[in-house]
């Protein structure tokens, strides 16, 4: 599974958050990856929630939302996403999330007397933050948006945290680049579309969603059909099943290299489970 069958020269791809950010850098990786010389048209949204929605309305033909953060564990509500509308998963990418301190051109960083960022953004570069205490750290809705907020509003002694791409968007100036604490830092985007199609590549990754029956023992005989098949489980993550307290919906990510063994083991299981559902197969990042 992957692209949609009627691909245009020029596709229409959502992403969480305004030009510039973190997910607009993953969207043009992935798509240069996952089918190159495609062209595309970045539409922003609000919410993970309107890129979905717009996907499965014919809007636009691609999402790429975050999924996962190497440090942060995995954004729980966009997994919840992958329930509640009707897309598939067709790939996945890698981002190493790099941080820079933008601001108007011709201010300087001594001019600096806060700093506007996405909470997440703000948490991965504590160690910079507290080197500088004379800059006030200011939560914002969004990386690149803070950017742009900075060079809307002229604000000649505050500055934004957000990826280098934000500085090209909004002709701003990169004052201190590679702020992040961690280097090892790193997001994975999912590639989502309504209308799979033949992959041009070869799936070798797998998510699949599933709740049990309420009986002793029955996590560990679905988990037994993945080892009787030989499979590698690479995430397993479990969710509140809404409006049903203490059940849960779990979210399992697994490589495979013989499609053969995936069916018996998802024959194995659909016995134990209440629901079972699958994501997506797609090329492992």
């Amino acid at each position: 599974m992957s692209y949609p069958s009627t691909l245009k020269s020029a596709s229409k791809v959502a992403i969480q958050g305004e030009p510039g950010s973190n997910s607009h850098v993953a969207a043009i990786d992935a798509m240069s990856l996952q089918h190159p010389g495609l062209g595309i048209e970045i539409v922003p949204c609000t919410l993970a929630a309107e890129a979905c929605e717009a996907v499965q309305s014919g809007a636009v033909d691609f999402a790429v939302i975050p999924i996962e953060n190497s440090l942060h564990g995995s954004v729980a509500e966009h997994l919840d996403l992958l329930l509640t509308h009707d897309l598939v998963v067709t790939g996945e990418f890698l981002l190493r999330i790099r941080h820079s301190v933008i601001a108007a051109p011709g201010v300087a960083l001594a001019d600096i007397r806060q700093i506007l960022s996405h909470p997440v953004a703000l948490s991965q570069c504590r160690r910079w933050l507290r080197a500088h205490p004379g800059i006030t750290a200011i939560p914002f809705y969004d990386t690149a948006g803070s950017v742009k907020h900075v060079l809307k509003e002229n604000l000649r002694d505050s500055a934004g945290i957000a990826p280098a791409l934000a500085a090209t968007q909004y002709d701003a100036h990169i004052l201190v680049a590679g702020i992040e604490d961690h280097p090892n830092n790193y997001t994975r985007f999912l590639t989502l579309v309504s209308a799979p199609a033949p992959a041009p590549f070869a799936a070798n990754k797998l998510s699949i969603a599933f709740s049990l029956d309420h009986r002793p023992g029955t996590l560990l005989s679905a988990l037994s059909a993945f080892a009787s098949a030989g499979l590698n489980l690479t995430k397993i993550e479990s969710r509140p099943v809404h409006g049903r307290p203490w059940e849960y919906i779990f979210f399992v990510d697994l490589r495979f290299e013989d499609s053969a063994a995936v069916e018996r083991a998802l024959a194995d299981l659909r016995p134990h489970t209440q629901m079972l559902r699958e994501l997506g197969r797609y090329p492992a990042a």
